[in-house]
């Protein structure tokens, strides 16, 4: 038995003397077993190799004709459908028709043909190629399933033979058929049980309509099918993230619809190529639409392999930026930070390095040659690149079992990994780009600001708002290699002033700024507090949306306390609404007033919160002492509240922090003895004499000291042990560094540090993500929070006061307006900070409706 064969074509090819041209993709996977053997009657991708060259089907061959077991019949039933990328050189493959034979005779059939042996055809159901058999009639049919296997690889038990409407069984033989000579016989696969029955159909439907196109046939209805079928695909997916969600999702995978719709998308036909991008943009945003977030990893390889498909057809091919945009959307959604999984284990092993890089690479190179360029690149691209990177980044710390930061030699030799030494050399050479085009680009930014570039106007805001985003990234690439990180910030240092502008002018509520935060020092008092306030929401303008207030100014604290501590924190993030009892005054001048008068009233040092420290009546710190009052917790979470939604508002109300209660807040509870300098003096100045003391007089015990401390509760004295068995360990010249160390954090930690925690939940509760309130006070300097809270001890300049303030119904020319400043600019005294802060509260909000 022989089976005559030429070699595999493709419909959709234009065959110009004897030539078939092909277009170059991927080699994608083989999965043939679910479906039938013809579905691939059209064009495939698997018909081509890494380099483009063709390579042979498992599902088609091509139509023989029948007057000649070796000549290819070179008109098929569609018309030719030529690829037209133009990127890509096509590969001709031409070749004759060639035999091989089967069975116990040597001689072959054209110089001899016995009686007994029959001339016959196997074609496909979608009438695509035949196969030319000679056999004996004695031979059976499983010899004949045995030599298409031997042939094409298909699996014995996948196939089925069919001829006048009836399968051939396995042992009859060829006579026992009634298999005559030029017979035609059907060559379909044989349906495997499924998991999902209907969604292979749906695929299935998809891929035999794709390549009905592809041959050229028309149908009207085309787009609006395959956009319906993949909608009901997507529908059936079930929504746990199970194995049952997983198999169904792997079946587009499995089916190769990919490549099937990348091949209508590169048809010459218009019509074609419309349809095929519609399809592939319907099943995007369905991957992002119809499924949950546990799904996306699912989705994530099927638009990987969309990419890699159309990344062929050219890098600036919209909708390959489109599937590109997609898949980093999905990495994103999957994220690589859940706590306890790893890189492999969190990404569901979907992506090895070298699958992610081609996109760093990609879209690193788009960005340099913006920068270099003077072009605003894409958003896009930029969230996209920090996507790509986190994974890139986070797979060379894991899945090389990061130890430090990379040596980066001249030599090359830090580059040498047994796997990855292409990528980590590649991505260091990324990183020194973008630092070169980033300082050009900060100093034209400086110059532009100095004034010295003007004219380009508003174009150059525009490019510099990607510039935080991709300083970003270069801040995650440098902790990779040594010296890297160094050098990055001292670009920053360098150029502070562009730096500084562009938190001001482009940072927003969105972004996580919590990476510029490490190096406070880059950055100066403004961009530090805009970075701060950012971490507020923001106060709505919406009368609707306020939190509304009713106080008695005689309970002024009492009702306060329960308008504010037993809201809902949400209720009070859209900012308030103030009025007083039985007064006719709203509007931001009575709520300036009421956030002053509160806060006295809770620093007030007869309701026993807080302490004032004795050389600086400002500064406040909580009170040890402050359990006298039952609800002197919750009131600590109201004091947060309040301070938070001072902060919050814009408004100076005359008290500041102890640098020990400052730096709690910022999380730092390693307390100094120059940290308690204004809390203590006293506490201060004995603790130096101890340590400064002559180690003789120290070890003679004259002080009769033991690590204990007195404390003083409503009117009694009680010893407390700074450690386990302190009564008895007496501090000499060895330790007693280790007492003072004991004695001020039982003092100004231990003994706060409940009232330390409501203060900082409720200040966490007006926050946008109460995750951030230590990021808050690690944000600003103590001297920062003072300027916030309180304002400059320094006398205001009128002038600039005038030249930086909005009206609300009045003009600058109104009398009122005329008289105000007049009054300010007499004498200098009004502008003592003293009385602006009490102005601010009391007299500028009623001079307006005084004088209407």
């Amino acid at each position: 038995m022989s089976i005559v064969e030429s070699p595999t074509t493709v419909d959709c090819v234009h065959q110009r003397s004897g030539n078939t041209n092909a277009v170059a993709v991927d080699h994608h996977h083989r999965h043939s077993s679910k479906r039938k053997l013809d579905d691939y009657g059209g064009p495939t991708f698997d018909d081509f190799n890494e380099e483009g060259d063709a390579v042979s089907s498992d599902l088609v061959s091509v139509r023989m004709r029948k007057d000649g077991p070796n000549a290819v019949n070179s008109s098929l039933d569609g018309p030719p459908c030529p690829s037209t990328v133009s990127s890509e050189q096509l590969d001709s493959r031409v070749s004759d028709a060639r035999s091989v034979y089967y069975g116990s005779g040597s001689t072959p059939p054209e110089s001899s043909r016995s009686p007994s042996v029959l001339h016959f055809f196997i074609r496909m159901i979608s009438e695509g190629n035949n196969l030319v058999i000679h056999a004996y009639a004695n031979d059976t049919v499983k010899s004949l399933h045995e030599k298409i296997q031997l042939k094409f690889g298909i699996p014995l038990f996948e196939q089925r033979l069919i001829y006048r409407g009836k399968q051939l069984q396995l042992e009859q033989s060829l006579a026992e058929c009634n298999i005559q000579n030029d017979a035609g016989l059907q060559l379909v696969g044989r349906m495997r049980s499924t998991e999902h029955p209907q969604a292979w159909q749906l695929i299935d439907d998809i891929i035999s309509m794709v390549c009905r196109l592809c041959k050229g046939e028309s149908i009207p209805s085309a787009q609006k099918d395959i956009k319906n079928r993949i909608t009901e695909y997507f529908s059936m997916t079930p929504k746990e993230e199970n194995y049952s969600a997983t198999s169904h999702l792997q079946i587009f995978m499995s089916s190769s619809a990919p490549a099937a719709l990348v091949m209508l998308y590169v048809s010459p036909i218009e019509v074609n190529k419309v349809c095929g991008e519609c399809s592939i943009r319907h099943f995007l945003n369905l991957c992002r639409t119809s499924l949950s977030k546990p799904l996306h990893n699912q989705c994530a390889p099927i638009v990987l392999e969309f990419c890699k498909l159309l990344r062929r057809v050219g890098s600036e091919d919209t909708l390959y930026i489109s599937c590109r945009n997609a898949l980093g959307s999905l990495l994103e959604s999957i994220g690589v930070s859940t706590p306890g999984l790893t890189y492999s284990e969190n990404v569901n092993d979907l992506f090895m390095m070298q699958e992610i890089f081609p996109f760093v690479k990609e879209l690193g190179n788009r960005l340099s040659n913006d920068l270099t360029s003077g072009m605003e690149s894409p958003s896009s691209d930029v969230r996209d690149f920090s996507t790509f990177l986190l994974h890139l980044r986070t797979a060379i710390t894991e899945q090389m079992g990061f130890k430090g930061p990379i040596s980066v030699s001249l030599n090359g030799r830090g580059y040498r990994h047994p796997l990855y030494g292409k990528e980590i050399e590649l991505l260091h050479h990324i990183f020194i780009d973008f630092m070169k085009k980033m300082d050009s680009c900060l100093r034209k930014m400086e110059e532009n600001l100095a004034g010295k570039g003007k004219g380009e106007g508003d174009i150059s805001h525009c490019r510099w708002s990607q510039y935080l985003a991709i300083l970003k990234e270069l801040n995650s690439i440098s902790k990779l290699y040594q010296g890297a990180e160094e050098d990055f910030w001292t670009l920053l240092r360098l150029r502070k002033s562009s730096l500084c502008r562009l938190i001001i002018k482009h940072a927003k509520r969105s972004d996580d700024h919590s990476w510029i935060l490490e190096q406070k020092d880059v950055l100066d008092f403004e961009s530090r507090r805009h970075l701060a306030m950012m971490m507020f929401p923001e106060v709505k303008e919406d009368y609707e949306e306020l939190h509304e207030m009713l106080i008695d100014r005689s309970q002024l604290l009492a009702e306060s306390f329960e308008y504010i501590a037993r809201a809902d924190p949400e209720s009070l993030h859209g900012g308030l609404f103030m009025e007083f009892k039985n007064e006719e005054a709203t509007g931001p001048g009575v709520l300036r007033e009421w956030f002053f008068l509160v806060c006295q009233a809770i620093f007030n040092q007869q309701n026993a919160l807080f302490v004032a420290c004795p050389n600086d009546r400002r500064r406040f710190y909580p009170n040890p002492a402050s359990k006298v009052d039952p609800l002197h917790l919750e009131y600590f979470t109201f004091a947060g509240r309040v301070i938070a939604l001072a902060l919050m508002h814009k408004v100076q109300v005359g008290i500041v922090f102890d640098r020990v209660f400052f730096q709690q807040l910022a999380g730092n509870f390693s307390i100094s003895l120059e940290d308690i300098r204004d809390a203590d003096p006293c506490l201060y100045s004995s603790c130096r004499q101890i340590l400064e003391m002559d180690a003789e007089f120290i070890d003679s015990d004259a002080l009769g000291l033991t690590f204990v401390r007195e404390v003083e509760e409503l009117g009694s004295r009680r010893v407390v042990e700074l450690c386990p068995g302190g009564k008895s360990i007496v501090v000499n010249s060895k330790n007693r560094k280790d007492y003072v160390s004991l004695l001020i954090e039982h003092q100004f930690v231990s003994s706060i540090a409940e009232q330390v925690s409501h203060f900082m939940q409720g200040f966490a509760d007006m926050l946008s993500n109460s995750r951030l309130q230590k990021f808050f006070f690690r944000s600003l300097e103590l001297e920062d929070l003072d300027w916030m809270l309180h304002g400059s001890e320094n006398a205001i300049s009128v002038e600039d006061w005038k030249a930086h303030t909005e009206y609300n119904g009045y003009k600058e020319t109104d009398s009122q307006i005329v008289w105000f400043w007049k009054v300010y600019s007499l004498d200098s005294h009004f502008c003592s900070s003293q009385y602006v802060c009490l102005s601010s509260s009391f007299l500028i909000h009623l001079f307006p409706a005084e004088s209407a």
